[in-house]
């Protein structure tokens, strides 16, 4: 502390996200997605935020909720089958103990005895909050315990999205849900996959659909001109942005792509090249609307991330925490213990929650010095540094189990030892400390090798092929200005906006290049563009006689009861600048 003030800040940014799953499947991909990560990630966060109110503390982190998964965590279809969801996980623990109590395996059964109080506290805090989670988060972002950021509307890759308007659509509408959901407006923005494109010239690097070659190079707003329209003040981008560094991305710490030679790595390497202070600190992006309306950026630490994230050599590779791959079925509760990162899975041991609660306490008095260890050289500062710590929200329970423990015994810590350190969120600390220094920045992502390969590449492609297509087809209707009939012509355009939204998913893209749901994602991907096209025919029939047969009318009431999300859409968000 100088002077009772802290010597450098730290920030958490969760991201939470899930693709559109409503009406869409349930097992093995689908609406058990939405149900596992509000079991495991979402209800868990509420309950380390309720706990720290009690004791007088707070997180002070950022939470991005994409407006697609609120969408998803406020319609009635999630509210009734959640219970449902969580009282077949209780039965089935029941089960699995008489199981293992019939055949002397009593440390399994003790687990299942877990699993079973886990469930049905859960569904306790479910029904407390009057089956409402995102108004719990909410409570928490009016009392500035957390910050919530608003997200690109269904998550869209931007910077290979196709036109101005599709770029601007995803963030307004992204935006106006938020507001719509929280009641307040957003300060901070969740560029999705942390994917950033400056303004400048610019070619669809894959032919459109029905085109014959490529078109013509054509200017560009950037990522950030879009968001500073949007009323958004700051928002993150990956360490290699700002400053060239080892690329230990996200990607590649949850896919093991690093391998054990960071075992054998020096201390010194796992550091960025160059000055450590410079990805310390917020910078405002250069470009057009730079000194009219300036943004503000924050790199994403590595250090933490490759403590946090890394199911090789992180925290979560420790051989007490739960294995999150072994599952015994048909109930699909996790009895293993990760033992050994790389260890078969039939030489998992049995898994220990009291071991395992007890390694949290461990790893986050670690954090807490390597935080203050990577801070040390900014403390001399006039302006106290800042490191981002940024993770996917649903790393924290569903991928770690005991991650939401951890996280609140880091506060915890931090509360308690006068190191210096103060948590605080993005808007908190510019309150502050205004970012003075302009930066010019490259295109890039947090995805694997820092560019756009997770979502274009020769598996994925041809679906850029089909975006391309149908963004031109959405801005031409949306410019023409029929849809303001009030009637079948808003009716259909706004199903074709929600349809190239669901289209325009970074989820597809990245599912077919890991290949966790290849299968899925091209389905949706396919079904989405079928409905398109088909509404694209609906709405030649519609200019063409005014209005609809009756097959197509059922046809459109269908589909606009299947893809509900975002009522209040605006077409003209498409209209050609």
């Amino acid at each position: 502390m100088k002077n009772g003030k802290p010597s450098a800040y730290l920030s958490f940014t969760l991201h939470a996200h899930l693709p559109y799953v409503l009406h869409h499947g349930t097992w093995p991909h689908g609406l058990e997605w939405l149900h596992e990560a509000a079991a495991e990630t979402y209800l868990p966060l509420l309950g380390v935020l309720r706990r720290l109110e009690r004791d007088g503390l707070a997180l002070k982190a950022n939470l991005s909720l994409s407006p697609v998964l609120m969408e998803q965590l406020r319609h009635p279809t999630f509210k009734e089958e959640f219970p449902k969801y969580i009282e077949r996980k209780m039965i089935s623990a029941r089960e699995d103990e008489n199981y293992f109590r019939q055949n002397g395996e009593f440390d399994f059964a003790e687990t299942a005895v877990f699993w079973e109080s886990f469930f049905e506290r859960t569904l306790k805090d479910f029904y407390d909050l009057d089956r409402d989670i995102v108004s719990g988060l909410r409570y928490f972002n009016d009392t500035g315990s957390i910050e919530i950021l608003a997200c690109a509307a269904t998550h869209g890759y931007l910077p290979l999205l196709g036109t101005d308007e599709s770029v601007v659509a995803q963030i307004r509408a992204g935006v106006a849900a938020h507001e719509r959901h929280l009641g307040k407006k957003p300060h901070g923005f969740w560029v999705p996959e942390c994917g950033y494109r400056p303004a400048g010239l610019w070619q669809t690097p894959i032919v459109a659909s029905g085109e014959e070659g490529p078109r013509s190079p054509f200017r560009r707003i950037g990522v950030e001109e879009a968001l500073a329209e949007a009323g958004i003040e700051y928002f993150f981008v990956d360490t290699h942005l700002v400053e060239e560094s080892i690329l230990f991305t996200p990607y590649k710490m949850m896919s093991g792509d690093l391998g054990l030679r960071l075992h054998n790595l020096p201390a010194h390497e796992l550091k960025r090249k160059g000055d450590l202070k410079s990805i310390y600190r917020p910078y405002l992006v250069e470009g057009p609307l730079a000194h009219a309306h300036p943004v503000t950026i924050f790199p994403r630490d590595p250090q933490t991330g490759l403590q946090v994230w890394s199911g090789d050599t992180g925290y979560p590779a420790d051989g007490n925490y739960l294995d999150f791959h072994k599952k015994r079925w048909p109930g699909g509760h996790q009895y293993w213990r990760v033992t050994e990162a790389q260890s078969d899975m039939a030489l998992k041991a049995p898994y220990f929650p009291q071991e395992a609660l007890a390694r949290t306490h461990v790893h986050a008095e670690h954090f807490t010095r390597l935080v203050q260890s990577a801070l040390e050289d900014g403390y001399s500062q006039e302006r106290p540094p800042i490191l981002s710590s940024l993770f996917d929200a649903e790393l924290f329970g569903h991928w770690w189990f005991e991650g939401p423990v951890w996280l609140e015994q880091v506060v915890r810590i931090f509360a308690q030892d006068d190191v210096g350190i103060e948590l605080t969120t993005g808007s908190q600390y510019l309150s502050q400390f205004a970012p003075e220094v302009f930066l010019d920045l490259g295109e890039g992502s947090w995805g694997k090798n820092g560019n756009n390969e997770v979502w274009l590449n020769d598996q994925t492609s041809w679906t850029w092929s089909d975006i391309y297509r149908a963004e031109e087809v959405m801005r031409e209707i949306a410019t023409q200005g029929r849809w303001r009939d009030d009637g079948w012509g808003l009716r259909i355009a706004k199903q074709m906006a929600r349809e190239l939204l669901l289209l325009e998913s970074s989820d597809w893209q990245f599912l077919i290049t890991t290949a966790a749901a290849r299968d899925y994602a091209e389905k949706r991907f396919r079904g989405h563009l079928e409905q398109f096209i088909e509404l694209e025919m609906l709405w030649a029939e519609f200019v063409s006689n005014g209005g609809l047969s009756p097959s197509a009318e059922q046809w459109l009431a269908e589909l606009e009861e299947r893809d509900c999300l975002f009522a209040e859409i605006d077409p003209g968000l498409w209209a050609r600048r």
